[in-house]
């Protein structure tokens, strides 16, 4: 594929997280995708799911699962992508940080993801306080 076409696939699948269209999401893959996330997070290491098991509740309303996509580099392998990382905690708490992944592609699909977040130790902490107040509640 050409950088136009990785670039494209790359905004369709932030178009289909968005939506909350796994199916699409998966569909954009291939079999064997891998993703990977800081170590730091609790959805590190976890499979396919976990980073949406982890964002799904704490993203209730479409402002929240908005990422705002914008790709900063493109070849025909890679896409590089900033995107916004957002989240509404059980207590009212909002967290809004920037997240730079970069995006394998081959023969059409999505074959590794790596996410770089600015503040990863600002994600924990929220995800951790969240987790006290579903907990608490």
């Amino acid at each position: 594929m050409n950088t136009n076409q990785n670039a494209d696939l790359v905004l369709e699948m932030f178009r289909a997280i968005e939506s909350r269209d796994a199916q699409r999401v998966f569909s954009l893959c291939h079999p064997d995708v891998e993703f990977h996330w800081p170590p730091s997070l609790p959805y590190a290491g976890r499979g396919r799911g976990a980073w949406a098991e982890t964002w799904v509740p704490l993203q209730p309303t479409p402002a929240e699962q908005q990422m705002y996509p914008r790709i900063v580099a493109a070849t025909d392998r890679e896409v590089v992508v900033l995107w916004q990382q957002r989240g509404l905690s059980p207590g009212g708490e909002r967290l809004d940080t920037p997240v730079l992944g970069l995006y394998q592609v081959r023969d059409g699909k999505l074959v590794r993801a790596e996410m770089f977040y600015f503040d990863p130790v600002a994600v924990n902490g929220f995800l951790n306080r969240a987790k006290n107040q579903t907990q608490a509640g």
